[in-house]
C-alpha cells in the first residue's frame, strides 16, 4: 500500500505544480485553491508512503513522478520543447524510478 500512497502523492505533485502555473502567482482564486489543497494532499500521502519506504527512495520516486508528469503536461498544453534529448533525459528519470521501486524491499 505504501507504493500506492507514493503514486497518489506523485499525482498530487503534478496537479499542484500545474496549478501553480495557472494560479499566476496566486492571483487567480480557483487555481490557487486547487494548488494549496493538492499541496497539502501530496504531503499527506507522501508521509503515509514513507512509513514503510526508505526516505531517499520514496522522495526520489515522488519527485520523479512530479518531474515526468509536469514535463509531459508542459509539452502537451504549454507547447514546451519536445526535442529528443529532453525526452531521453525524462526517460532516464522514469528508468530510475522503476529501478528504485524494484530494488527496494517493502
Amino acid at each position: 500500500m505504501s507504493w500506492i500512497y507514493i503514486l497518489i502523492a506523485g499525482i498530487f505533485e503534478i496537479v499542484w505544480a500545474v496549478g501553480l502555473k495557472y494560479s499566476e502567482g496566486f492571483t487567480k482564486l480557483v487555481p490557487s485553491l486547487i494548488t494549496i489543497v493538492t499541496m497539502i494532499l501530496t504531503y499527506v500521502f507522501l508521509s503515509l508512503g514513507l512509513k514503510n519506504i526508505p526516505l531517499g527512495t520514496g522522495y526520489a520516486v515522488w519527485t520523479g513522478i512530479g518531474v515526468i508528469g509536469t514535463t509531459i503536461y508542459g509539452m502537451i498544453y504549454f507547447n514546451e520543447s519536445t526535442e529528443i534529448l529532453r525526452i531521453v533525459f525524462i526517460s532516464l528519470i522514469f528508468i530510475g524510478i522503476i529501478g528504485l521501486r524494484f530494488t527496494t524491499t517493502t
